[in-house]
């Protein structure tokens, strides 16, 4: 079975030509009908004007030569002349009847000696268009004769087709020759693309904006949207750069312990035991240091995604995963409580997300309050509509030189040799970064390290 031939791209010049021709043949099929009408009633005019002139002439020449029985060969054979067809013509009195020519052509008898009468008729089922006209008999002056000649419509038609037969080709010219320009003209205008193609050409590892001065006004949403893209892939692929470099620089030293203390065991094995539990530490602190690294990673990447945060009910999330932490606090000798609303507390987040920033505040005051400490998490509505998550301890607090420095990475308050990675207030701040959330950092009123967290107003609640 033979693969199906490869999907031809679609071409912006084809496109528009397709789409001006189409309109273009409707608009010349239109300008026919129109050309035509324009030129039937201007062979009208004209036939009509002539054919009242003839009435006028044969009119001219009863008065001048008088009122025969029937015309001369010649003067009858011009008027009835007509190579598609046979014109009729009637002399009628109005006491002697039909005087001349066939059948009466005339319903109504025109006024006397006013202008020539115009109407359409028909004799033998033949359309005809009939000049009437009225005037004294030159023979008896009580009398009126009626002359009217009648002229088939062909040459008429005739004369309408030949104009609009002239003028199609000229129309068909015009059109051949915008759709050339069009042509040649969108060929051109994307020129005006190739120095944006350039620009992208030569480009490696560069994810800079691409949208500049020469950037055509009609492809700045493309260009705009790409922008876009480069920013989300940069900050991509700087969380992913970070994130090795992260790793790389907090797992060489549990890396370079297990080495050493694997090859202390091989080398005494009275030091086995002693040395295992060495490696079981740094695993630990490894296993500690991968999750925090992991939960940064997570947290970036819900930063750069950008889509919106469903609705969540603080007020109904936080005493649960306080509740989760209560166990381990109790092993760890430290007394961990809650005070929230009863009522609901919404904003924008997600949950997951916000355990992991729950959880490490509440890692944080474990390790830093220490034993025989207390810790309270604190949930409340803030004026503007949103809500303070406040975490605070009773422990020794954090010097107020050093509060500047606190959320960076790998950062840990000197002093402290317990266990930690200096990852924990920084995966805090990503998260409230992610939920477009402040995070301040200060003492406790009992002298202790408190953390507020406060959240935006839904935006649900801040729109008009």
């Amino acid at each position: 079975m033979s693969s199906p031939a490869p999907r031809q791209p679609p071409s912006l010049r084809r496109r528009l030509l397709l789409f001006l021709l189409v309109p273009m043949l409707v608009f010349l099929l239109l300008d026919a009908v129109i050309t035509y009408a324009g030129a039937l009633a201007y062979s009208n005019r004209v036939h009509d004007k002539d054919l009242a002139d003839d009435v006028l002439t044969l009119a001219q020449m009863i008065r001048r030569y008088g009122l025969r029985s029937d015309l001369p060969p010649q003067a009858r054979f011009l008027i009835e002349y007509d190579p598609d067809g046979h014109n009729r013509f009637s002399i009628v009195s109005r006491k002697r009847g039909l005087i001349s020519g066939g059948e009466r052509l005339f319903d109504v008898e025109p006024p006397v000696g006013a202008p020539p009468v115009l109407y359409d008729a028909s004799a033998a089922h033949h359309p005809l268009r009939v000049a009437a006209y009225s005037m004294p008999a030159p023979d008896d002056p009580g009398d009126v004769i009626t002359i009217s000649i009648g002229e088939t419509l062909q040459s008429r038609h005739r004369n309408a087709r030949d104009i609009l037969l002239l003028s199609i080709p000229m129309q068909s010219l015009l059109i051949a020759c915008v759709l050339l320009l069009v042509w040649f003209g969108v060929d051109h205008g994307l020129k005006v693309l190739n120095p944006l193609v350039e620009r992208l050409r030569w480009r490696e590892h560069e994810l800079e904006p691409i949208t500049a001065e020469d950037v055509p006004i009609e492809i700045l949403p493309l260009t705009r949207t790409i922008d876009l893209l480069f920013a989300r892939l940069k900050r991509a692929m700087q969380a992913q750069e970070r994130f090795l470099a992260d790793a790389a620089h907090q797992l060489r030293t549990p890396l370079a312990g297990f080495r050493l203390h694997a090859e202390r065991a091989l080398a005494n094995p009275a030091d086995t035991k002693d040395a295992l539990h060495h490696i079981l530490r740094l695993t630990e602190r490894t296993t500690r240091i991968a999750n925090q690294l992991l939960a940064i990673s997570r947290a970036q990447s819900r930063l750069a995604n950008g889509s919106e945060l469903p609705l969540l009910d603080l007020a109904a999330q936080v005493p649960g995963m306080v509740a989760l932490r209560v166990p381990e606090a109790l092993h760890a000798g430290l007394d961990l409580g809650y005070q929230g609303p009863d009522k609901p507390l919404h904003i924008q987040g997600h949950a997951d997300a916000l355990q992991e920033l729950l959880d490490n505040l509440i890692d944080n005051a474990m390790r830093y309050a220490g034993p025989g400490r207390s810790a309270t998490v604190r949930l409340g509505p803030c004026p503007d509509g949103g809500a303070e998550l406040v975490v605070e301890d009773d422990g020794p607090g954090v010097p107020e030189a050093l509060m500047p420095r606190l959320g960076e990475r790998f950062f840990r308050v000197p002093g402290h040799e317990g266990p930690g990675t200096g990852l924990g207030l920084a995966i805090v701040q990503q998260i409230a970064q992610l939920h477009g959330a402040q995070v301040t950092f200060g003492r406790s009123e009992a002298g202790g390290f408190k953390v507020t967290v406060r959240f935006p107003p839904p935006a649900a609640a801040t729109s008009p």
